[in-house]
């Protein structure tokens, strides 16, 4: 549950996440790398966390 007074979307929005399975990670990357990748995912027209699962189902279909 949302820290604090939360209004009703943020309850519902959470609430869905958690039903159909999203979770946060966190990662400390270098600025440029990040400054880089969002430039490039603007240029292909493509969201960051799109482009990150892409990649992260790749990798992981290569090291099964």
């Amino acid at each position: 549950m949302p820290k604090g007074s939360p209004n009703k979307q943020t309850i519902a929005s959470e609430k869905y996440q958690k039903k159909a399975g999203y979770m946060v990670k966190s990662f400390k990357l270098k600025r440029d790398v990040v400054e880089q990748f969002e430039t490039a995912c603007e240029k292909a027209g493509t969201s960051q966390a799109a482009q990150i699962t892409k990649m992260m189902k790749a990798f992981i279909e290569e090291n099964q």
